[in-house]
């Protein structure tokens, strides 16, 4: 964990001014009120940033700035000076402060100038783990070429708050990036805020983002904080994002270039600060061309793309990921598993995994589940699987998935099934055959995308 910011004040009401405003952005705090308790705090923490106001009881802060740097000379020292005390704010810097700030200055002012001090002064070593080589990296498993170029793009945006836009086909662990940006970001303290924007009627949608108040529509029974007020100081994550509706993406773009947000039924707005990570599993372009993304909101989001790459590009990541996901449900259920057999091991690397990493983790999960243990072999695969291993010996040309498809020799995978698997079976392999698009999944089965998304939940859980 990293060491806490250094608050050195004298007045109290200041000291709880300032404290409330950066522990709302995500900062722990540790407050002295003279120059004496300042210094000790310092040796005892050893803050990488300390905000010092120059007018203290017992010392003139710039003395005070001189014993700090002399300590430990790699930390950062704001100083907070009146109006009429420019003079010592430019002997400060020259005596080596990092910035000054002059009474009265805003939040925004006062967060932005430490977000850039802790940024300068973080050990790059301490920072960004290594790259060449890794399993496994915040959340991710594996270590092929395409997947270290993932984890490379996320270690050098880790200093920056610009915009995310993560593609990827459905299963490919989109949010599991979008935490990793988070984490590796200055917000790491702050909340990350995930919100699907495929699992929302799109009725309720702007309330989700953005909130409302009592009374606001029918069935709002109390006020709502939505999830750009609850990342406030953190990250927001929008899941799905061209499943937004055109209306929603005009008041997402204002949000984006006022940093304001209004809850339905309110007539103020507020300012709060977010930052944006946003995906999707289809493509931008296409949904920017068929006029169903607005183009200048795309332009806003689209400034650090990450691809992330189908498991079936991933090369020997499948194993890696197969074999830990083993090992972690086997302790979760008790089971003693010893690894995969060679015939596993063959199968898995040359199936197409529609699904992805999901899809995977389903397996695995199935297999630990409904058997006590051992080597797993094909006997112990869920029948998909291996109806999928046959589908794709058999021919490996692009399928198209119709309502008819279960019919004939497709119908002989589905005996010997509950009603209940057949269900996820069939809603599975439908978005896998219209390229991992609930959407038009939703529109080929004739049931609301939201349906869909609800049921998968239930199946995580």
């Amino acid at each position: 964990m990293n060491p806490p910011l250094l608050l050195v004040e004298d007045m109290p009401s200041l000291q709880m001014v300032y404290k409330a405003v950066l522990q709302k952005a995500g900062f722990q705090v540790e407050c002295a009120g003279t120059a004496e308790e300042g210094l000790r705090l310092f040796r005892e923490l050893d803050p990488r940033v300390v905000l010092l106001d120059l007018m203290l009881p017992d010392l003139c802060g710039l003395k005070l700035m001189d014993q700090l740097l002399a300590i430990n000379q790699d930390a950062r020292v704001i100083v907070i000076t009146a109006n009429g005390s420019i003079n010592k704010a430019v002997e400060a810097m020259r005596a080596g402060a990092f910035e000054f700030l002059v009474k009265p200055f805003d939040e925004a002012r006062l967060i932005g100038v430490i977000e850039n001090a802790e940024i300068e002064v973080r050990p790059r070593a301490q920072a960004l783990p290594a790259v060449e080589g890794v399993s496994r990296y915040h959340g991710f498993i594996g270590s092929s070429p395409k997947m270290r170029k993932v984890y490379n793009k996320i270690n050098s945006i880790s200093g920056s708050m610009a915009t995310v836009f993560i593609s990827g086909e459905s299963g490919t662990g989109k949010e599991v990036c979008a935490q990793a940006v988070h984490d590796t970001s200055m917000r790491a303290r702050g909340p990350f805020v995930p919100l699907n924007c495929g699992a929302i009627p799109s009725d309720l949608l702007e309330s989700e983002v953005f909130g409302h108040l009592k009374g606001s529509f029918t069935g709002a029974i109390g006020d709502k904080t939505g999830a750009a007020g609850a990342a406030d100081g953190g990250t927001l994550f929008l899941d799905e994002i061209c499943e937004m509706d055109l209306n929603l993406q005009t008041k997402l773009l204002r949000f984006l270039q006022t940093s304001t947000i209004q809850p339905v039924g309110s007539v103020t707005a507020r300012k709060v600060n977010v930052r944006i990570i946003c995906a999707t599993n289809r493509d931008p372009y296409n949904e920017v061309k068929a006029g169903r993304f607005r183009e200048d909101l795309f332009y806003r989001l689209h400034v650090v793309p990450i691809h992330l790459p189908p498991l079936r590009e991933r090369g020997e990541d499948v194993i890696e990921i197969a074999a830990s996901l083993l090992q972690e449900f086997a302790l979760e259920e008790g089971r003693d598993f010893s690894g995969l057999s060679p015939e596993v091991v063959q199968l898995f690397r040359k199936l197409a995994w529609p699904g992805n990493v999901r899809q995977l983790l389903n397996v695995l999960r199935n297999v630990v589940v409904l058997n006590p243990g051992g080597l797993v072999t094909s006997t112990m695969l869920p029948m998909e699987i291996l109806h999928l291993s046959e589908e794709d010996d058999q021919d490996t040309a692009p399928k198209t998935w119709t309502k008819t498809a279960v019919a004939g020799r497709e119908l002989n995978g589905l005996i010997g099934h509950s009603l209940a698997e057949i269900e996820r079976l069939v809603i599975e392999e439908t978005i896998a055959r219209n390229d991992g698009s609930v959407t038009r999944a939703a529109r080929v089965l004739d049931v609301s995308p939201s349906t869909i998304y609800r049921k998968r939940e239930a199946w995580q859980n």
